[in-house]
């Protein structure tokens, strides 16, 4: 289906090296205390900062390109608006918070604001919410293409190596892999768009060769569906790759300026990915596989050395976040659940239990992701089915413990954060069991991330009533 030079393969191949090389090289750097393992000892700088966080929060190129195929420009609707108007709301109010906290995970501000029985919840709900499933399926997928070897052989492979300088070098290394990813996914994406202006045409071309409904902002999409979306987005909020970030920062000032560029970035990358995806919808009218569309379209109108940079500028793109992810996911068990059931009054011990549960935890966590990714084999239908589930229970709670007049008692976050959880999920478990023409069927058509939003929100204002009564005058 694909076909490479043996220039392209060499680059390729040449990339995961430097990739594993500048890993391990940021070992050097580090030093042994807990603090510098997870968050690099809070020393990010702005530049890094933003190459982190863009590059992390932008991993699920396929699944874009399956959307803009598909739908045109309100690829930039679902995935690009509500995510900025969300980072900006987490960049003016919560950015500087967070830092301010000095609190290294979620669960740390949840056992802080509420107690540890909310705080393992929190750690639970976490760990599935940044399951790095999705980008191990789509790097196994590219991976699979470009060398021929079966899904199961490329996840696992991708994987291993992911894992193995994070192991030993931990939040530093995974900033560094992903500050070289961010230049790379950038310039890959820059090289595909001349050369398809130049092989194909203009906008006049795209217009004249895409569905109709492909040039409108809802690209044929119902209104519930896009604006499940937008709660969707929500995400961001609840996102521990940002939180993490945050806490990594030198100061809050970094933090919150670093959001705001960042934005900036994903506004200019996601014009890149919209274009490159109306162009393969428009050259490529027939593709079996939506998924596929950016590497047809790099097929159709890329020559060698040009097609194996583009592909190195996906991977890069996928595998900033899929390193992120997977420590986050690690660090949750070995800090927040691991570390929260097994708490030593030794703190040199402590330490050392929460380092070795967390390299403990990226073996679990790679196994999880892969299992997940072969079980649930579509991008889009992993983000959605978390999202959905996820947020639900974590975004009330979270947010009433970093403002005074939101905060509630332990117990109602408890019950808000599980209730709200359980409310979606059993939504999504009924629409599964109840299917359609082969699409689910929810409960009264309801998109199941509401109910859960409902109950949690409920639960927190009969927590407010009470917090207020308890509250001296």
């Amino acid at each position: 289906m694909v076909h490479f030079s043996l220039i392209d393969t060499l680059l390729i191949l040449l990339y995961f090296s430097a990739v594993v090389f500048i890993g391990f090289r940021a070992i050097r750097r580090g030093r042994h205390e807990s603090e510098d393992f997870l968050l690099a000892g809070r020393t990010l700088t702005l530049p890094m900062f933003v190459a982190t966080l863009v590059s992390t929060w932008y991993g699920g190129i396929l699944g874009v390109g399956e959307f803009s195929y598909r739908y045109g420009i309100s690829n930039w609707v679902v995935f690009g608006v509500p995510y900025y108007f969300f980072a900006l709301v987490f960049a003016v109010f919560l950015a500087k918070r967070i830092r301010a906290t000095n609190h290294i995970t979620i669960p740390d501000k949840l056992e802080a604001s509420y107690d540890r029985r909310t705080a393992l919840l929190g750690g639970v709900l976490t760990f599935f919410l940044i399951t790095p499933a999705a980008y191990v399926l789509m790097v196994g997928i590219l991976i699979q293409l470009i060398f021929g070897i079966d899904l199961f052989t490329s996840v696992t492979l991708t994987t291993i190596l992911t894992v193995c300088y994070l192991y030993w070098g931990g939040f530093r290394s995974d900033v560094w892999a992903n500050a070289f990813e961010f230049v790379m996914m950038f310039f890959g994406f820059a090289m595909i768009l001349p050369f398809a202006y130049h092989q194909l045409g203009g906008w006049d071309y795209i217009v004249s060769h895409v569905p109709p409904l492909h040039i409108t902002w809802h690209g044929g999409n119902s209104w519930q569906y896009i604006t499940v979306w937008f709660f969707i987005a929500l995400w961001t909020l609840v996102d521990p790759a940002f939180h993490q970030r945050c806490y990594a920062a030198k100061d809050g000032a970094t933090a919150q300026r670093g959001v705001f560029i960042s934005i900036l970035f994903w506004f200019v990358f996601d014009f890149m990915t919209s274009m490159a995806g109306l162009y393969a919808r428009a050259a490529l009218p027939n593709l079996s596989n939506a998924a596929f569309s950016y590497p047809m379209l790099a097929e159709l109108t890329l020559p060698p050395i040009a097609k194996g940079l583009f592909y190195i500028g996906m991977l890069a793109t996928i595998m900033s976040t899929l390193s992120s992810l997977m420590f986050i996911s690690a660090s949750t068990i070995g800090r927040d659940i691991v570390g929260r059931l097994s708490v030593s009054s030794v703190p040199a011990t402590q330490e050392i239990l929460v380092q070795r549960w967390t390299k403990i935890g990226l073996v679990l966590s790679a196994i999880f992701s892969i299992i997940l990714s072969l079980i649930v084999p579509s991008v889009v239908k992993i983000w959605y089915t978390i999202g959905t589930a996820i947020v639900p229970g974590l975004l009330v709670p979270l947010m009433a413990s970093y403002f005074d007049p939101l905060k509630i008692p332990a117990r109602h976050a408890f019950w808000a954060m599980l209730l709200g959880w359980g409310a979606s999920t059993l939504s999504l478990l009924f629409g599964q069991v109840h299917q359609l023409n082969g699409e689910p069927s929810y409960f009264l058509g309801i998109e199941p991330m509401y109910p859960g939003f409902v109950i949690s929100i409920v639960v927190w204002g009969i927590g407010r009533i009470q917090y207020k009564k308890q509250s001296p005058v």
